[in-house]
């Protein structure tokens, strides 16, 4: 997919060397290792070849974990929602949501059962230290709670079955009563008679049959019932024994006079969109009670060289007005979940974490409704937001960024709920884009063992970190088992098929000028800087260095 029309070229910033950072997961001061970049503009296509390449991006910066030194490695880990079906647990948290909205029903006792934060908790390493201090325990419902489903089951069946069968079994009577009745063809004249008193047949009452006759009738019909009773149950066998679908569970009618309304809304929040601005103030209040009251450890202070290019603007008084909810969900998260003080979910913060977004917004003709970039999915409940997901729509993925909630409703266990929702908004969108058809939770940290989570989302595949093909995560627990570092492409022979070949190709902006690397060489002044270049290189692979923008200055 080549970028849209008018929409900006990929321009970015490589910084040089790898940055050692304090890891979330092991709390090793300096274990985190990685490679990052400043988007100051980046195309879907790019950003979807880089994640592919094991990129991921928080805010604006762009960063890749050095996977064979970092103290914790991560995988990318992406999800085939095509083929998708819920396991129990998540059954069970779709059956709690429903209830709670149908019945406003719940219990605040058992969410520590629960994985709360089950999304991208990896999301902000180099903004933010995220990550999950709750165990995620198996869903170990009692064995009774299974039967009494498979009754209601049962039950149901029957129910559904007794009306045709009650109408087929009429109709079976009237037939009898008309074959019975003595009732003349329409191709026959029949010219009474009236027979002397006493004498003959009472044309009153139907005409006399033989007993034999009537029991070979009754058993004709009741052959008759059963063959169509059969066939109905048949045609609805197959429907009764499918297992149902994730949307089943989801868009499962509730009461008219149901105890609370859920919407979802997706709004564009770069460049943000009406709706997006409206709820912004609310959303992040959320984040900054979030952060505060789940996540224990403070977020560590983001370094000079990221965050010196954000463009952090208020200068629209529409857009900081209406920020207002938004921003206050976002606050209440992070204070609620992180542990984060107030003054450490400003709305500075919150903008480049979760607003700031380098994806170029594209609509084309044969792209999803929404267009391409990136979104807000917002959770309504009676009018007011509980949960943001951060997502990004990528022409062959949705990719999950992050996700933020009202601490007041963990209870409804919104991380799963929202993964849940996101799966199926894939698939939604597959519909008219088929070749959108994965979803990305980020990364897969075996050796975190509360970040094993995202495994449980089948199937699933992990990216191999030094050939970049995807292997089923099945076949890659067993080596990750062993080593914490692996390779998982079995084939010895095999090597990185976007390795640089040609250096010379890569593209630069030099003096606003667009040129060759080259070119570039010949018009430098100063040192050398070819091996920065051939590092950036062969972390972006062939295609995406001929395509971006690497800026030098």
């Amino acid at each position: 997919m080549a970028a849209a029309s008018g929409t900006s070229p990929t321009i970015v910033e490589y910084f040089e060397g790898e940055d050692f950072y304090r890891c979330g997961y092991c709390k090793n001061e300096t274990g985190s290792r990685s490679n990052g970049m400043w988007a100051h503009s980046m195309t879907v296509q790019d950003y979807q070849d880089l994640i592919d390449r094991g990129w991921r991006r928080s805010g604006k910066y762009v960063y890749k974990p050095v996977m064979n030194q970092t103290c914790c490695p991560q995988y990318t880990i992406r999800c085939r929602p095509l083929h998708f079906q819920p396991s129990k647990s998540h059954k069970k948290v779709l059956k709690k949501m429903f209830k709670f909205l149908s019945k406003g029903e719940f219990s605040k006792g058992n969410n520590e059962e629960e994985p709360m934060d089950s999304q991208m908790d990896d999301a902000g390493m180099h903004d933010f230290t995220l990550k999950s201090k709750l165990d995620i325990k198996s869903d170990q419902r009692p064995f009774s709670e299974d039967c009494h489903e498979i009754k209601e089951s049962k039950m149901k069946e029957k129910e559904d079955l007794e009306p045709k069968e009650t109408k087929m079994l009429n109709q079976a009577h009237a037939k009898q009563e008309k074959l019975g009745s003595g009732e003349p063809s329409s191709s026959v004249k029949v010219v009474p008679s009236t027979p002397k008193p006493g004498k003959g047949a009472d044309l009153s009452k139907p005409p006399c049959r033989k007993a034999k006759d009537i029991r070979k009738e009754r058993k004709r019909q009741k052959l008759i019932l059963k063959s169509q009773t059969d066939q109905v149950q048949h045609e609805e066998k197959p429907k009764l024994n499918q297992p149902k679908s994730i949307e089943d569970f989801i868009f499962d009618t509730l009461p008219d006079k149901s105890a609370h309304q859920l919407e979802v809304r997706v709004v564009r929040s770069s460049p943000p969109s009406s709706q997006f601005k409206a709820t912004f103030q609310e959303s992040y209040q959320v984040y900054k009670r979030y952060q505060m009251v789940i996540h224990k450890d403070p977020p560590d202070k983001p370094t000079v060289s990221q965050v010196r290019l954000v463009p952090v603007s208020f200068e629209d008084p529409e857009f900081k007005s209406s920020f207002r909810q938004s921003l206050s969900l976002y606050a209440k998260y992070q204070m609620a979940i992180h542990k984060d003080t107030a003054a450490e979910c400003g709305e500075a913060e919150f903008t480049r974490f979760l607003c700031s977004s380098p994806l170029e917004a594209e609509n084309p003709p044969n792209g999803p409704d929404c267009g391409y970039g990136s979104f807000h999915q917002q959770y309504w409940l009676d009018g007011k937001i509980i949960a943001v997901g951060v997502i990004d729509v990528l022409p062959y993925c949705v990719s999950s960024v992050y996700l933020y909630y009202d601490p007041d409703y963990a209870f409804l266990s919104l991380g799963v709920y929202s993964a849940l929702r996101e799966i199926a908004f894939t698939r939604e969108l597959h519909e008219k884009t088929s070749q959108l058809s994965y979803y990305y939770m980020g990364f897969y940290i075996h050796s975190c063992p509360k970040m094993r989570y995202k495994g449980q989302y089948r199937p699933s595949d992990l990216l191999c970190p030094e050939t970049y093909v995807w292997v089923p995560i099945e076949q890659c627990l067993p080596a990750l088992e062993n080593s914490k570092y692996c390779r998982f492409n079995q084939d010895t022979k095999a090597v990185d098929e976007e390795r640089i070949k040609e250096l010379d190709r890569l593209r630069v902006l030099y003096k606003r000028t667009i040129m060759p690397y080259n070119i570039y060489k010949k018009r430098q002044k100063g040192p050398s800087d070819e091996a920065i270049v051939q590092q950036y290189a062969d972390l972006v692979g062939q295609t995406c260095s001929e395509r971006m923008l690497l800026f030098r200055s």
